[in-house]
């Protein structure tokens, strides 16, 4: 999702207005920024540095909260998890997943049980 060139206030309203209705369990917020040698770049109506900070922000929090929203769910119920290293993995749906005991094996799919949430991860 991005910041985008010439954005109005209400433009970005209904933008964020459509994104928590909708409640992707994460989003990739970035703020457009001008590339020399492209039209964009020469464009009228820049968005001014502090408005596109802002409004990152309040789309990353948004994000922040979907994601932990979306991972609760899983919360005391069983779900696969491709463990990357001795302590981390993600399921299927690309939840974060650690293991606090360190006690995996890269490569292994294992079934679990989280237990809570912290952070941007489900922990067992």
């Amino acid at each position: 999702m991005s910041v985008f060139l010439g954005e109005t206030k209400d433009e970005f309203d209904i933008t964020y207005k459509f994104l928590k209705e909708i409640a992707f369990s994460k989003m990739h917020i970035f703020k457009y920024s001008p590339r020399k040698g492209t039209k964009a770049a020469s464009f009228q109506n820049q968005i001014d540095g502090k408005t596109k900070q802002e409004r990152s922000e309040i789309l990353i929090q948004l994000s922040n909260e979907n994601e932990k929203t979306f991972a609760q769910k899983y919360i005391e119920k069983p779900i696969e998890v491709l463990f990357e290293n001795n302590k981390e993995g993600h399921t299927t749906n690309y939840i974060k997943v650690i293991d606090k005991t360190k006690n995996q094996k890269a490569g292994n799919i294992v079934k679990v049980v989280p237990k809570g949430y912290e952070k941007d991860y489900l922990f067992f």
